[in-house]
């Protein structure tokens, strides 16, 4: 049974709460807590930096890296509540937590249509927003020099101004399960993850679709792989290992990935050996096949519309790269398609299958949600679209409902959850961090000399 003796949360806060409520702390304990800017979006926003102590080691947590994942922001808040109200042992009094309330500040206010419920499946993908890929301010595909954006511009700067001894940057997972990804491996954190994992009853991600080339280590928990020149290493992108994740590699950072799911799937956690898994990855790929298809359908009725819709294009790009990517994925989960260039699939277990199914379901969903805002935006001339996409999103949340067994996890959980397993990998972070100065180097081996980029 899940207890929490913290005051309950109810709801996400949104960009502004983040903001009044981190400066209400600062207010209440001046003497431990400041509040400051550390730059500002492409929409004028300013990007918040709440610290928390006066400890020489640094630690740095990101928020909000994706739009549509708000579960970080609650998490900074509960991290420094924490802190303030007991910098023992598992705290440190010795290190100072800084914590980025939102890196994408705008994405995110695209989001507050859903982020105060009523929290259905249907009523998220239809106010869901993400940007496309190369306006995802973690990625560095052309490296720290060709850092775009001024909020990667404005994180890298953290990041080489506190050379923090860890780092942790905190994401969401639509449906699924929980799960942690790390720079360098902490040992002991896999059972840490069990441990908390199986107190507030949220099923761990034992297949991620994230993770499935990346070598696993423990339960739920996986290690990332480092860029390498001309490495086409194990990952969904090659741009999601060149990353702010290992830009303060040189700094001697081990960087977390927190991951805390807001529908639970219990089958994700099913690491047993499935019955057929060839006559499964048919049938999911064929899947994505078909409602790929019935998408760029519905998006090709849809673009003589949308002249009169203002910021369209924003819209547009996260369209077009789900709609570029899901091809190869039917392609590459298919067993029967195999052109001799295609990556082979790893042994799947039952967990790996459940994920594969729920991310082919979750990339279909994302887009016509996308494509029913381009609809509703673009007036009564594309209202028969519109009604269609109504259907078609109606149906695959009750997929996900009926057939995937996903139940929503009150945000109170989730932000306890991944509170408690950043403050598990902090506390392994320092333990090994200080074994590594005692003995003359980082602690963390040679790898620091990798490449930060591929070609």
């Amino acid at each position: 049974m899940w207890r929490c003796a913290l005051s309950p949360l109810l709801r996400y806060p949104s960009v502004d709460e983040l903001a009044d409520r981190a400066a209400a702390l600062v207010a209440r304990h001046p003497a431990d807590a400041r509040l400051r800017t550390v730059g500002t979006s492409r929409g004028g926003t300013p990007l918040w930096l709440l610290s928390v102590g006066h400890g020489d080691r640094q630690a740095l947590v990101v928020a909000g890296p994706h739009a549509n994942e708000p579960v970080g922001g609650a998490t900074t808040l509960r991290l420094a509540e924490r802190a303030l109200a007991d910098p023992g042992p598992a705290l440190r009094a010795d290190a100072t937590w800084n914590l980025l309330l939102c890196l994408d500040p705008d994405g995110s206010r695209r989001n507050e249509g859903w982020l105060g419920g009523p929290y259905t499946l249907g009523h998220y993908f239809r106010n869901f927003f993400r940007p496309g890929f190369m306006e995802q301010p973690e990625w560095l595909p052309d490296g720290a020099a060709g850092a775009a954006l001024p909020e990667t511009r404005a994180l890298l700067a953290v990041q080489d101004e506190l050379r923090p001894f860890f780092q942790c940057s905190l994401h969401g997972v639509d449906v699924g399960g929980a799960f942690v990804e790390l720079t360098r491996d902490l040992p002991g954190l896999p059972q840490r993850v069990e441990q908390t994992a199986a107190r507030l009853a949220i099923p761990r991600e034992l297949g991620s679709f994230d993770t499935l080339y990346w070598p696993r280590l423990g339960p739920a928990v996986h290690r990332i792989p480092p860029p390498r020149r001309g490495d086409l290493a194990a990952a969904i992108t090659e741009a999601a290992v060149e990353s702010t994740w290992f830009h303060p590699h040189r700094h001697g950072t081990v960087t977390a990935i927190v991951e805390s799911p807001m529908w639970g799937v219990a089958a994700v956690e099913d690491d047993s050996p499935p019955a057929d898994a060839d006559a499964v990855l048919r049938t999911i790929s064929h899947t994505l096949r078909h409602d790929t298809r019935y998408l760029e359908l519905a998006l090709g009725r849809l673009r003589p519309h949308l002249a009169r819709v203002p910021d369209a294009d924003r819209l547009l790009a996260p369209v077009d790269d789900y709609l570029l990517v899901c091809p190869g994925l039917a392609d590459t989960w298919d067993p029967d398609t195999d052109d001799g260039t295609a990556r082979p699939l790893p042994p799947l277990s039952t967990a790996h299958l459940a994920t594969l199914r729920i991310a082919g379901r979750k990339l279909a969903l994302r887009t016509a949600g996308l494509l029913h805002q381009l609809a509703c935006a673009a007036g009564p001339g594309a209202a028969d679209v519109r009604c269609a996409l109504d259907r078609l999103i109606d149906e695959w949340c009750a997929d996900y409902r009926d057939g995937c067994g996903a139940r929503w996890i009150p945000v109170a959980r989730q932000v306890e959850y991944q509170s408690r397993v950043v403050l598990a990998a902090f506390e392994l972070a320092g333990r090994h961090a200080r074994v590594g100065s005692r003995s003359g180097d980082s602690g963390w081996g040679t790898e620091s000399a990798v490449p930060m980029h591929r070609e």
